[in-house]
């Protein structure tokens, strides 16, 4: 009995090491195939997000040009190249440059400081537009919103990406983007333009009748609640809505301002008032051009 009793513990210590061993061994595979599938899941997770992730790269270059249109505009040397940079240039300018990348000027402030004495600040929404050349996808062109600041000179432009209000301008309930794409629909056809307003007289009739005239409006456009005053030196300024949506014209005697931007559809965030004293503001020039003053 003893005998069996010796022999039974001599085989029994190496099974009882193999045992061990293989449960070691299952207990590093589990290990190891845990890892391999949480990597290969992070991998999976990084590969979705990349694929499903808006791609912003075409709104963001007509950002990237609407901020080189305006360093072009506030290039206040002599020899800028052919054309008036950084004189005629007022709200109506960034409103016609906005909507040439396919936007809408949402806000724009001045305030004191800066080159020039003055700093200027607008928020724009681009993306509602896509570009004229080429076929952009859809999802390639997300809606993004803008800030842009600028004084006198090519090097004050400072762009930044903001993100965009999460109501709308005039507080009532819907979609911001809805509500900017109806509000360019709505815009006046001829608002970007460029020309003199000397020879009109500087009141609500005269105003009706330049914009009539210059095919700024058409025939079945509708223009309303005129209002205007003085904006000092030969200038008027007028307020007014055309099929219901704000416009501000700069109405000025002088026929050495055939550059200006006349007419130019009011910022989202004046659209509700839509008064002379915003007009006024908005009307004042960005710069002198020195090339025209010497």
């Amino acid at each position: 009995m003893a005998a069996d009793v010796t022999v039974a513990r001599q085989d029994g210590r190496p099974h009882a090491e193999r045992r061990r061993r293989g449960t070691l061994v299952r207990g590093l595979l589990f290990v190891l195939t845990a890892v391999v599938a949480g990597a290969a899941g992070v991998a999976g997770t990084l590969v979705y997000q990349r694929a499903t992730a808006e791609d912003t790269a075409a709104v963001d270059a007509q950002a990237d040009r609407l901020a080189e249109d305006l360093r072009a505009d506030l290039n206040a040397g002599f020899y800028s190249p052919g054309q008036t940079y950084g004189g005629q240039f007022t709200e109506g300018t960034l409103v016609a440059q906005v909507e040439g990348h396919g936007g809408v000027l949402l806000s724009s402030d001045t305030a004191p400081g800066g080159p020039g004495g003055r700093t200027h600040t607008m928020t724009v929404m681009l993306g509602l537009v896509p570009p004229e050349a080429g076929t952009v996808d859809a999802h390639a062109y997300p809606v993004r919103c803008y800030r842009y600041t600028f004084a006198v000179g090519t090097y004050s432009v400072k762009k930044s990406h903001l993100d965009c209000p999460a109501v709308r301008t005039d507080g009532r309930p819907g979609s911001l983007v809805a509500q900017m794409g109806g509000l360019l629909a709505r815009q006046s056809t001829g608002a970007s333009g460029r020309m003199a307003t000397t020879g009109y007289p500087h009141s609500a009739r005269g105003a009706v009748d330049f914009l009539t005239d210059k095919r700024l409006v058409a025939a079945q456009d509708t223009v309303s609640e005129v209002s205007g005053g003085p904006a000092g030196g030969d200038v008027n300024v007028f307020a007014l809505r055309v099929n219901g949506t704000c416009h501000y014209l700069r109405m000025d005697a002088s026929s050495t301002v055939s550059r200006l931007v006349p007419l130019w559809l009011a910022p989202a965030d004046e659209q509700e008032t839509c008064d002379v004293t915003r007009a006024r503001a908005a009307s004042a020039l960005y710069g002198t051009d020195p090339a025209k003053a010497g």
